[in-house]
């Protein structure tokens, strides 16, 4: 069962870590509890009184946060995309888009956390908290011990995959608390940069990015002509809000979000090989 996120605004720091106080840690030694919320207090304490004497200077996170989306490796990263249903696609942007824009805003603290594991479940919390205006956003929810595999539910019971799965899972919402918190300036600001990036306008023409997206596309097996019939187009047609939707399509078959088959119908006849041979434009280093 998941909670629904919430935002606080100019709360005592002592309530930070009130969640993890009444997360039901009934197998945790009380007196560790106890010390780890005091290092707590005392950090999230000090965080504050820093942010209040160092405070951000919003023109200079602003120019730092436009240069790094007007690098295309930054850009490339910056968006998802993936199938709900048969005609709704869901996109936005990544949880590396959000970290990077936190990086630029200063004074931000964000993080995922386990605040319990038992009978098959683990209690994960994701925050993000603005340190000098002292707003925060905070969701709790629950994450069963299981992921789908062959489309069946597969139960965890190796650590390594349990806290692979957790993560998984965590980052979504850690991405929209840390959107959450951040003006809606910044954020718009910085999403558009990375369109005109992506689009060509800062750098390497769009048709270029096109082919280059193509190549990178055929090492899933995806090829020029699938990639056309669902685009109903030539793919030299393609227009930058094109290409940002595919470049979500492809960041998300690439982080294991999504399969090929949920966007592409198979076709048997043409061949990876046959669709880099006829893509000599690429730069052949891989980039989008």
């Amino acid at each position: 069962m998941e909670n629904a996120p919430v935002t606080y605004q100019n709360n005592a720091p002592q309530n930070f870590s009130a969640n993890v106080m009444s997360a039901g840690l009934d197998n945790i030694n009380q007196g560790t509890v106890a010390i780890e919320a005091s290092r707590a207090i005392a950090e999230a304490q000090g965080a504050l009184i820093l942010a209040k004497q160092y405070p951000r200077d919003e023109i200079k996170a602003y120019a730092r946060v436009i240069e790094a989306c007007q690098r295309p490796e930054m850009a490339a990263k910056a968006f998802y995309s993936f199938p709900r249903g048969k005609e709704t696609v869901v996109e936005g942007p990544t949880i590396r888009f959000a970290e990077e824009l936190a990086r630029c805003w200063g004074n931000f603290d964000y993080g995922i956390k386990e605040l319990s594991q038992d009978n098959g479940k683990s209690e994960m919390q994701a925050y993000a908290w603005d340190q000098e205006t002292n707003t925060r956003s905070v969701q709790n929810f629950t994450n069963p011990h299981q992921r789908e595999a062959f489309g069946k539910m597969q139960v965890l019971t190796k650590q390594r995959d349990i806290y692979e799965n957790n993560a998984n899972m965590a980052t979504r919402r850690l991405r929209a608390r840390i959107l959450a918190v951040l003006p809606s300036w910044f954020v718009d600001g910085a999403i558009n940069e990375c369109k005109k990036t992506l689009a060509g306008q800062n750098d390497m023409p769009l048709i270029d990015r096109v082919k280059n997206m193509v190549v990178q596309f055929a090492k899933f097996g995806v090829t020029q002509e699938q990639i056309e019939k669902r685009l109903k187009r030539r793919i030299d047609t393609m227009s930058s809000d094109d290409f940002i939707e595919y470049i979500g399509i492809f960041n998300a078959i690439k982080n294991g979000e999504s399969k090929v088959a949920e966007w592409f119908e198979t076709d048997k006849n043409a061949t990876a090989t046959d669709l880099t041979s006829a893509l000599k434009g690429g730069d052949g280093n891989g980039n989008l």
